[in-house]
């Protein structure tokens, strides 16, 4: 008896080009394994044979296969319409099974991934007829009424690991093999696969010139379905947010090892072009498998941490992992792209990195980016960042408050009922607006140059991931960890709205900066981050380097502290950014019995709003902002788009709940008036 092999089913209907996906795939797998593969219509018997061909399959096939003996099955004579001759077929490292049935219910518990191929149905008609001639034609319509009968019954798709649209372009098999790597099932099997592909070497350009950040992205992303763009538009200068302002990057999920991720209450899906593989379990866990655990050196000249790596979202529901409790949003709880090229601009340098895998078609794209590059290239200090321009001159969203000003001043007494209950010291109590728009109404790019221009912000970024938009001018750093283990946040907490007038202006600043309240709470979120960067980090190298100092930006007037620390070598880093997850900023403190108090207090989800946005970059480094100042945009079933916008503010035991409602307005306008829009009244 030989060792078990691995077995993986691919299934489809006829005609899905699935004898054609798994011969290719056995040829790449052979490259480091032992391949065998089987064809179940050498064993159905008959053209109304599906139902016994599958139970024939299992019981002589599987069943021994699985064991480690070999299989030894009749086959059917298709010609004689009668059994054949008795085959055996070896238990290979990996044996592939292929054909309608493969991963049939009754195959399931034998298998360790069921992949599922799709085609359009008139491909999948002229792809079989095209195969087995005349023969086959009399019999399409039997054959297709058993495969639609046996799937009424057992819903194979729904049950797949791996679902992939095979368009016979020849894309498949390699999308198929990449997404195999994230199986855990297969993880130590498929080592060398994932060997090679975490030795590939980065390709990087340095060119000087200073494109315009929004022309460039259009150009080289403007047409891609997932894109992110970490837009530090805040002009970088002698203040303090100098060092979180300094770099841009622009990326999409194009190019051989593209892909894109969503992960939803425990089920995580990775996009792999035309593939989509569906793994169960925590978010971070995933993240950990996923992230740090290759070096991939850049230039000695390249300044920026980023090479490459996974960039996106971390939305505010996966508290769920870190001590809150399991709630879920419309939104995905976590969004992200692997980009395997990019472009960084580098705002001190006025330099251009353009960065890509080493593959074979790298030339051609750096060639393209180069160009793309010199079109976009404008003289330094010019703008160019576009504007809104709805459909309907001279109207603007009409936004509506998930809680009225009653309510939400209600809220804050109960919030400072449970302070004085001893059961929390701060809550940071949030509420969301919210505004549905006709099709056409808004340009989801177009509002974002809006923001970008009206509040510029070191943490701006502009995600796109199919239907759904994150136009963001952050401020406030959650967590940066380096390449080399150096962690650093930054949380913001205390805010004063900015006057045009300079006289009252400064006082507006002096307020905030002297104000005992404001630095109370900040000095509280101070506590909580040392406390969650002490549970990762080197004993005694938790320090606080700034302290309620004061920043001035386009709308406001923020209240910052720097926390710095240094990770423990050989700390797995999704862990520690866990750990530190969600910002303390946006939770108060203590964090998890804070959280359950605002899960009762808000009643409601809050998606995006108070996660963090960034990148996780194959070298291990993390750069990550709070998720405020961020306007979320829908695409919605009838063609409409729905927009909605948190806010929020700390609530302690002194705060006044009229000012704290002005707050949250302060806080809405920079965003609301971008878009022409006011706060709600009421």
């Amino acid at each position: 008896m030989s060792p078990a092999p691995v077995i993986i089913a691919i299934d489809g209907r006829s005609g899905a080009g699935k004898t054609t996906l798994s011969i290719e795939l056995a040829a790449r797998l052979r490259e480091h394994h032992k391949v065998s593969l089987f064809h179940l219509e050498d064993i159905y018997p008959g053209w109304n044979g599906l139902a016994a061909g599958i139970e024939r399959y299992v019981s002589t096939v599987l069943a021994p296969l699985h064991r480690g003996d070999p299989a030894e099955w009749v086959s059917w004579d298709w010609n004689a319409h009668y059994d054949g001759d008795t085959r055996t077929t070896q238990p290979a490292e990996i044996v592939l099974v292929e054909g309608v049935g493969a991963a049939a219910e009754a195959a399931r518990p034998f298998l360790a991934a069921a992949i599922w191929a799709d085609s359009p149905e008139h491909d999948r008609r002229s792809r079989a007829l095209a195969r087995d001639g005349e023969s086959y034609e009399p019999y399409w319509d039997e054959w297709a009424a058993q495969e639609q009968a046996w799937l009424s019954k057992d819903d194979v798709p729904a049950h797949a690991d791996i679902r992939v649209l095979n368009l016979a372009d020849g894309a498949a098999p390699a999308e198929v093999l990449q997404a195999l790597q994230y199986l855990p099932a297969l993880a130590p099997a498929l080592l060398p696969e994932v060997g090679a592909r975490r030795g590939l070497e980065l390709r990087a350009e340095r060119i000087d010139a200073v494109p315009d950040p929004a022309r460039l992205f259009e150009s080289l992303f403007g047409r891609s379905a997932n894109a992110v763009w970490l837009d530090s538009s805040l002009a970088p200068d002698a203040s303090a947010a100098a060092e979180r302002s300094r770099f841009s990057i622009l990326a999409d999920d194009g190019g051989p090892f593209g892909q894109s991720v969503r992960h939803n209450s425990g089920t995580t899906r990775v996009s792999v072009g035309n593939a989509s593989v569906r793994t169960e379990g925590p978010f971070f866990r995933w993240l950990d498998g996923v992230w740090g655990r290759s070096d991939l050196r850049a230039p000695d000249d390249y300044p920026c941490d980023f090479t490459l790596g996974w960039l996106g979202y971390l939305g505010y529901e996966l508290k769920r992992e870190t001590g809150g409790s399991d709630v879920s949003a419309e939104s995905p709880d976590a969004s992200l792209l692997f980009a395997g090229r990019a472009v960084v601009l580098d705002h001190v340098e006025g330099t251009v990195w353009l960065l890509a895998l080493d593959t074979a078609d790298a030339g051609d794209w750096l060639e393209a980016a180069h160009a793309a590059t010199a079109a976009a290239s404008v003289p330094a200090g010019a703008g160019g960042s576009g504007a809104v321009e709805p459909s309907a001159p001279g109207h603007a969203p009409d936004f509506a408050a998930r809680d009225s000003e009653a309510a939400y001043k209600s809220k804050i007494t109960l919030a400072q009922h449970e302070i004085a209950e001893g059961n929390t010291y701060e809550v940071c109590l949030t509420t969301a607006l919210a505004a549905e728009l006709p099709a056409g109404f808004l340009d989801p790019r177009q509002a974002y140059l809006a923001l970008r221009r009206r509040n510029p912000a070191p943490f701006a970024s502009y995600l796109r991931f199919g239907d759904l938009t994150v136009a963001s001018t952050s401020p406030e750093r959650f967590l940066r960890i380096t390449a080399d283990g150096g962690m650093r946040a930054e949380p913001i907490k205390g805010t004063r709205h900015r006057d045009a007038d300079p006289a009252r202006d400064a006082l507006l600043r002096h307020d905030l900066e002297s104000s005992p309240k404001d630095r109370a709470e900040n000095i509280m979120i101070v506590d909580l981050l040392r406390n969650d960067l002490s549970h990762f980090a080197v004993p005694g190298s938790v320090s606080v380097s700034r302290l309620c100092a004061i920043e001035s930006y386009a709308t406001v007037h923020q209240m910052v502290s720097t926390i710095d620390a240094r990770l423990k070598p050989g700390m797995p880093r999704a862990e520690a950014v866990a750990a530190c997850f969600p910002a303390g900023s946006m939770t108060g403190a203590p964090k998890v019995s804070t959280m359950a108090i605002l899960d009762r207090l808000e009643g409601a989800p809050r998606g995006v709003y108070s996660g963090a946005i960034g990148y996780f970059s194959l070298n291990g480094a993390t750069d990550l902002a709070v998720a405020i100042r961020t306007l979320v945009l829908t695409e919605q079933a009838g063609g409409g788009t729905g927009l909605s916008l948190g806010v929020g503010g700390a609530i302690t035991a002194d705060s006044s709940p009229q000012e704290e409602y002005e707050e949250i307005r302060t806080k809405a306008f920079g965003v609301l008036s971008a878009l022409g829009a006011e706060f709600p009244p009421g």
